[in-house]
């Protein structure tokens, strides 16, 4: 059986098919480079939470993790909170 362009996208016709399948590109692209980003923010943050330790303090701070959690939450809503969670984790594992 072929796939079409209709099939993969879910497009009625060839021309939205194609807008389609540059679009999903342009998101690959995107979702590559927030990857990144996410990469280099973890490796920060492993910098930060080791200084802290050295320092005698604790992993976690736990104000600045409430700024950071009411940025993402003024920028993007309610569900701006539950991605901050997440990026929250990835950077400094569960608490």
């Amino acid at each position: 059986m072929t796939v079409t362009a209709s099939d993969r996208t879910g497009a009625h016709t060839a021309e939205a098919a194609d807008v389609i399948s540059g679009a999903r590109e342009r998101i690959d692209a995107i979702d590559d480079r927030i990857i990144g980003l996410m990469q280099e923010r973890m490796a920060v943050s492993a910098v930060i939470q080791e200084a802290r330790i050295e320092s005698g303090g604790r992993r976690v701070n736990l104000s600045r993790e409430m700024e950071v959690l009411a940025h993402y939450r003024d920028a993007l809503g309610k569900p701006g909170t539950a991605l901050a969670m997440t990026l929250l984790e990835l950077c400094r594992g569960r608490i």
